[in-house]
């Protein structure tokens, strides 16, 4: 299992404002840019607070659109 370092999140935190819409991130993203657990990131998943994530290849690799994820977060700023 792959594991993703506290600086390489850090890093792509202080990316993601210049990714564009089309880029996926992965799970500890989420986490860091929700500020929340694994756990918290899946039932906000299920409650419609977080979009759903995609599977890509045959691994089934899960990401979230970046576009998605700002839709989300700006429609959370405006409440």
């Amino acid at each position: 299992m792959h594991t993703i370092s506290k600086k390489s999140i850090s890093k792509a935190l202080s990316g993601f404002d210049s990714l564009p819409d089309t880029a996926n991130v992965r799970q500890p993203v989420v986490e860091a840019l929700y500020g929340c657990s694994s756990a918290t990131v899946w039932r906000w998943v299920k409650k419609g607070i977080i979009p759903a994530p995609k599977k890509f290849g045959e691994q089934r690799i899960t990401v979230w659109n970046v576009g998605e994820l700002r839709s989300y977060l700006n429609m959370a700023r405006e409440l």
